[in-house]
């Protein structure tokens, strides 16, 4: 009896731990490297091979760290999470039609992205597509060469977050930045970012319907685009561009009927025209404007300085 009631117990201690193997799988912090593989448990010793698994595994609100060079695979993501290259290339690649990263996720997640390196070889799509979330962050990284935007913002409802620093946007079949708020209202800043070589805008920023946006560009470039640099409509738009540059674009600032556009301390030269306006658009009389066929359509409006 005694020798059955052992071996019961045993097995019942053995049975536990496999139970309970799933739950503890997940971690907080994972880890990629190109010489990993998914069937590893993505620790640092024993990473995995590509975002989508890490992303996968990895707890809600935790953070995927990439090990080494190379390249990591197209990217679904569905909750709040953390992409963090520091000190390596880490970039992804895409065929033809592919958007690099897609962002579906609950309306409170955060997604933060940083040190990416992501190329669409004149096929993929966009490079970063946000539908759904509450907050994005991109910082250090390089997005170039889609058909459609390097990143494409488009929340269909709640309240967003956007935030871009220290990044290069370039060569892109259409635009470099564009951000629609149809139902949703969102809060955009810009910062260090360089936009450049695009097809059409560089940054395009609307809203349509109930959405709303409040954006701020600071200390950044729009150069080379074959249409606006800083681009803005929808009447609940508001944008405020300070200390920073449009220079060789088909049109350096655009403002349509309903926008609300600031601009401060801002170099404005050799664009095919310098303004287009039928919104307002204040200046506090601080910024410069040079070269190019300098042919204005709308006016000016002056704001004290306080």
């Amino acid at each position: 009896m005694r020798t059955q009631l052992t071996l019961a117990l045993l097995a019942t201690t053995l049975a536990c731990p496999l139970f309970a193997m799933p739950a503890q799988a997940q971690r907080a912090r994972v880890f990629v490297s190109v010489n990993g593989n998914d069937a590893n448990p993505c620790t640092g010793g024993s990473p995995c091979k590509t975002f989508q698994h890490a992303h996968d595994v990895v707890l809600a609100g935790g953070e995927i760290s990439v090990l080494d060079t190379g390249g990591y695979g197209t990217i679904i993501i569905s909750k709040a999470i953390s992409i963090v290259a520091v000190g390596v290339e880490a970039s992804i690649a895409t065929t033809s039609g592919q958007t690099a990263i897609t962002i579906m996720a609950g309306t409170n997640d955060k997604v933060s992205l940083q040190g990416l390196t992501l190329d669409g070889a004149n096929t993929g799509q966009n490079g970063v597509e946000f539908d759904t979330g509450g907050a994005l962050t991109i910082k250090d990284s390089v997005i170039r060469n889609f058909v459609g935007a390097s990143v494409y913002y488009i929340p269909t409802a709640g309240g967003s977050e956007f935030l871009v620093s220290d990044t290069l946007v370039a060569d892109n079949k259409l635009r470099g930045i564009h951000v629609l708020a149809s139902g949703a209202v969102v809060g955009a800043a810009f910062n260090r970012v360089e936009v450049s070589n695009n097809g059409s805008d560089g940054f395009f920023i609307e809203s349509t319907g109930l959405g709303g946006i409040t954006a701020t560009v600071s200390e950044s470039v729009v150069a080379n685009n074959g249409g606006v640099g800083f681009n803005a409509s929808g009447s609940s738009t508001n944008v405020s561009l300070f200390h920073s540059i449009a220079t060789n674009n088909l049109t350096g600032l655009q403002a349509a009927s309903g926008v609300d556009m600031i601009i401060a301390q801002c170099h404005v030269t050799e664009n095919g025209q310098s303004w287009n306006n039928t919104a307002t658009m204040h200046t506090f009389g601080d910024n410069y404007f040079y070269g190019g066929a300098i042919a204005n359509a709308g006016t000016l409006t002056s704001v004290a300085k306080q």
